[in-house]
């Protein structure tokens, strides 16, 4: 694995967290893995030209490798990937999230929709995390026989083992939380396109209906001083845990009775969603959540409403508070999208392009 840029805990803060900090677990344990040399005039992830690591060809050639995963091609360091694999005939994976609910300019959907039907075919095979992502495939008519499922996925069994009865109520007591009382998780940035408001506003229908709920956030950003005073204007119990690292994170999921994602179509994906049913919580998400068709599935392990109707939020809310999924179901559908899985979807590529080589050279000789 390499890696063009490791996140300083100040950009961690920029990127809209809104404190700054490390990740308090390990990420590169268990497997081979070097940061490239980053030349970038402004090192970071926020803006193409902030990741520019020209030694990636001579790696490429050092290490001998038979195939090459690029994880999209927003930054300059990808492209010098994907390049460098090509002019040294190595055939080259995708993997990523885009779906085409992302909002976008009529300019830039037209250039899209006239040059990616022939750019994404510089890639031997993709692996699709979703139903949208597959869409986005197929409606630039990328070739189906090149499509591979490597599901979004999270480490569900680092969560199920911390995500425990005792940690529930340890974090409810902590808070003055009541047994009878239901409790609506919103977990991520507190920034514009995340809508945690429309909690704050869903939980106050709630109330007025007669259910004891309050809201819990693990999470900072600029919005925080608006949900304060929205929910003392409605009179909304709010919890607002600030930044959850990620040894942190299992508790609040685990205290939670659901877990709510409000977000816009700019949500690609959701993988607190893979956080709260790895943890045996249902939830509820916006239909231009990009993990909407995998993870809500209506009856299972939670429901999906039209993003911004308050409303519907509230009544899915009221729907799988009062008709709860079983754990099994919710871990059922959580181990769809586990690590072995998300696995087992690039080794299948990786031995199909391996397949065609195969086939390909011997096509050859025989020519």
């Amino acid at each position: 694995m390499f890696y063009a840029h490791n996140a300083t805990a100040a950009q961690q803060a920029a990127a809209g967290f809104g404190e700054a900090f490390t990740w308090d677990i390990d990420l590169t344990s268990g497997y081979d893995s070097q940061f490239l040399r980053n030349v970038a005039m402004r090192p970071g992830t926020d803006h193409f030209a902030g990741c520019d690591t020209p030694d990636i060809g001579e790696l490429l050639e050092a290490g001998r490798f038979t195939c090459v995963l690029a994880l999209g091609w927003h930054l300059k360091s990808m492209l010098q990937g994907i390049f460098a694999a090509k002019r040294r005939r190595l055939p080259v994976l995708v993997r990523g999230d885009s779906q085409l609910g992302t909002p976008r300019g009529r300019i830039k959907t037209e250039i899209k929709r006239l040059a990616y039907p022939l750019l994404l075919r510089a890639f031997d095979g993709a692996l699709y995390v979703g139903e949208r992502n597959r869409d986005y495939f197929r409606h630039y008519a990328y070739p189906e026989t090149q499509l591979f499922h490597s599901p979004h996925c999270v480490d569900t069994k680092r969560f199920a083992l911390a995500a425990t009865a005792d940690a529930r109520q340890r974090l409810r007591a902590r808070l003055g939380i009541g047994a009878n009382e239901a409790v609506l998780l919103f977990a991520g940035k507190l920034i514009p396109f995340k809508r945690p408001l429309d909690l704050v506003d869903a939980v106050a229908l709630l109330r007025r209906d007669g259910l004891n709920a309050r809201m819990l956030v693990a999470g900072s950003g600029p919005l925080e001083p608006d949900i304060r005073k929205r929910a003392a204007e409605l009179g909304v119990t709010v919890d607002l845990l600030g930044f959850q690292n990620q040894s942190e994170m299992p508790a609040a999921y685990a205290a939670a009775d659901l877990l709510a994602l409000p977000s816009t179509g700019r949500e690609t994906w959701g993988l607190v969603c893979n956080e709260a049913l790895a943890s045996g919580t249902p939830i509820i998400v916006s239909d231009q959540a990009g993990c909407a068709p995998d993870l809500a599935r209506e009856g299972r392990v939670g429901r999906s409403y039209d993003m911004g109707d308050v409303a519907a939020l509230a009544k899915a809310c009221t729907a799988t508070l009062t008709d709860m999924p079983a754990r099994a179901e919710i871990a059922a559908v959580s181990e769809a999208s586990s690590l072995d899985r998300a696995a087992d979807g690039i080794i299948a590529a990786v031995n199909a392009l391996g397949s065609r080589r195969r086939l390909s050279a011997t096509s050859e000789q025989l020519q």
